[in-house]
C-alpha cells in the first residue's frame, strides 16, 4: 500500500494541470506544494520531492512516533521510592512532559494517605536523560519555548510570575511561589503584567524548581518537609507510589499541536529514544530514533530530522514526506487544531520559513492531506487562506 502511494503521487497526471492554479499565487511560486485527494491522487503537486525546512510541522512526525509506539490512551507514570533509614523521598523521573501544578497537588495527596508524615530530604534520579542537554536549533532566552528538557520537569520547565506593589508573586493560583522562582525572577525584568519565563539552561535549576514545588504541595497536606534536595540513584527501593498521570498522551498532543509547544515535543522524542535504546536520552539518539523509524515504515531517502519540535534549520522534509506522513495519521486527525473553518493543521515558522501541513476538508466531507513549505516569512493568515483555497480545488468536478 506504500509503494502504491507514492507511485500515485508522482505519476499522476493531475501534477501537471494543477501547475497554472499554483502559480497564480504568489507565495507559492517557488514552494513545495502537494495536495492529494482521499483517493492519493494528487490535486496540486510543485516541487513535493524538494527538501524544506519543515519548522514546526516536524511536530507531526513526532505525534505520530509517539502514538503509534504508546497508542493514544497511554498515560505516562512517574515512581517515587521511600528511603526509611534516611527519610528521603527518592523520585525517579521518566520525562512526562506534563507533570503541572495540578498533578503534583493529586501526587502529594497520595503520598499523604500513604502515610507520609516528615520528610528529610528529597531525592531525585534523573538518570533517564542526560545532563543539561541542548536541543539543536534552540535559543539561549528566557522564552518557555527554549525550555530545557529534563527527566523530571514541573510545568514544563517554566515559572509564570508577576510583580505586585514590588514583590515577585506566582501569577498562577494553583501554583505556589517557590524560593528558586522568586530567586530566579529577581533577576528578570518584570512588570505588573504577568510574564512566563523558563528556568533557565542548567538542568539541576529545573529539578531543584521541581522538588522546591512538590515540596510546597506537600507541605499544604501539612507534611513535614525538609530542604534539602540531593540527586543521586534510586538503589534497591521498592516502589512506594506510581503516579500515573491524569492526561493521555492524544490528551497531550492536542495542546502540543495547537500552542506548538516545543517543551512536550522533545520531551516525547527524547522518552521515544530511551525506551528504545535503554540508554539516558540525547539528541544524537533522537535523530537516529527519528531517521531510523520513518526509513523502516515509509523508506524514506534523503531527509534529516535532528530534534522533535522544528527548531532545528537541519531538519529537512519534502511536501511528499509530510504527506505521506498525513495519510498514516488519519487515525488521529482530530487531534490537529481547525486553524480556519474546514482545515485542521499544524503550522510552522522560522526566520523565512512557513510551512502548514494538515487536511482540507471540502463539502463532500472528504479530509484531504496537504503541505506547504515556503521559503519566506508569510504570516499565519495567509498560509490558512492558501490552504482554505484547496477546499475548493478538491471537490470533485
Amino acid at each position: 500500500m506504500k509503494k502504491v502511494f507514492a507511485i500515485l503521487i508522482l505519476f499522476c497526471p493531475y501534477i501537471i494541470s494543477a501547475h497554472e492554479d499554483i502559480n497564480s499565487i504568489d507565495e507559492l511560486q517557488d514552494a513545495g506544494v502537494l495536495l492529494i485527494d482521499s483517493q492519493g491522487k494528487a490535486i496540486l503537486s510543485s516541487q513535493a520531492g524538494k527538501n524544506f525546512i519543515p519548522a514546526s510541522t516536524t511536530k507531526l512526525v513526532t505525534a505520530w512516533l509517539a502514538l503509534t509506539h504508546w497508542g493514544a490512551d497511554y498515560h505516562f507514570k512517574t515512581n517515587f521510592y521511600w528511603d526509611n533509614f534516611t527519610n528521603t523521598l527518592w523520585v525517579k523521573g521518566n520525562g512526562d512532559p506534563f507533570l503541572v501544578s495540578e498533578e503534583l497537588l493529586v501526587i502529594a495527596r497520595n503520598l499523604k494517605r500513604l502515610g507520609l508524615k516528615k520528610i528529610d530530604a528529597i531525592g531525585l534520579d534523573d538518570s533517564y536523560f542526560q545532563t543539561d542537554l541542548s536541543v539543536p536549533g534552540s535559543s539561549v532566552s528566557s522564552n518557555p519555548y527554549d525550555a530545557v528538557p529534563t527527566a523530571i520537569a514541573a510545568n514544563f520547565n517554566t515559572i509564570t510570575i508577576k510583580s505586585v506593589a514590588g514583590r515577585i508573586v506566582s501569577a498562577e493560583k494553583q501554583t505556589p511561589l517557590t524560593s528558586f522562582a522568586k530567586t530566579y525572577a529577581s533577576q528578570q525584568k518584570l512588570s505588573q503584567r504577568k510574564i512566563r519565563i523558563n528556568t533557565g539552561r542548567s538542568t539541576g535549576n529545573a529539578e531543584r524548581y521541581f522538588a522546591e514545588l512538590l515540596a510546597a504541595f506537600l507541605r499544604q497536606q501539612d507534611v513535614d518537609v525538609g530542604e534539602q534536595i540531593i540527586w543521586g540513584k534510586v538503589n534497591d527501593l521498592p516502589v512506594y507510589y506510581c503516579h500515573k498521570n491524569s492526561k493521555s498522551l492524544a490528551e497531550m498532543i492536542r495542546p502540543m499541536m495547537k500552542y506548538s509547544t516545543n517543551f512536550i515535543a522533545n520531551q516525547l522524542v527524547l522518552m521515544l529514544s530511551a525506551d528504545h535504546y535503554q540508554r539516558p536520552a540525547n539528541f544524537k539518539d533522537v535523530s537516529s530514533y527519528m531517521e531510523e523509524k520513518l526509513h523502516e515504515e515509509f523508506q524514506w531517502q534523503h531527509f534529516s530530522l535532528k530534534e522533535g519540535a522544528g527548531l532545528s534549520r537541519q531538519n529537512k522534509l519534502s511536501p511528499h514526506h509530510l504527506v505521506q506522513l498525513l495519510e498514516a495519521f488519519r487515525p488521529w486527525k482530530h487531534l490537529l487544531p481547525e486553524v480556519t473553518p474546514g482545515v485542521y493543521a499544524k503550522s510552522g515558522t522560522l526566520n523565512k520559513v512557513s510551512t502548514l501541513a494538515g487536511y482540507s476538508v471540502n463539502r463532500n466531507n472528504q479530509w484531504n492531506a496537504f503541505a506547504i513549505m515556503i521559503k519566506q516569512s508569510v504570516s499565519h493568515k495567509r498560509r490558512n487562506q492558501i490552504a482554505s483555497e484547496f477546499i475548493t480545488l478538491s471537490i470533485p468536478k
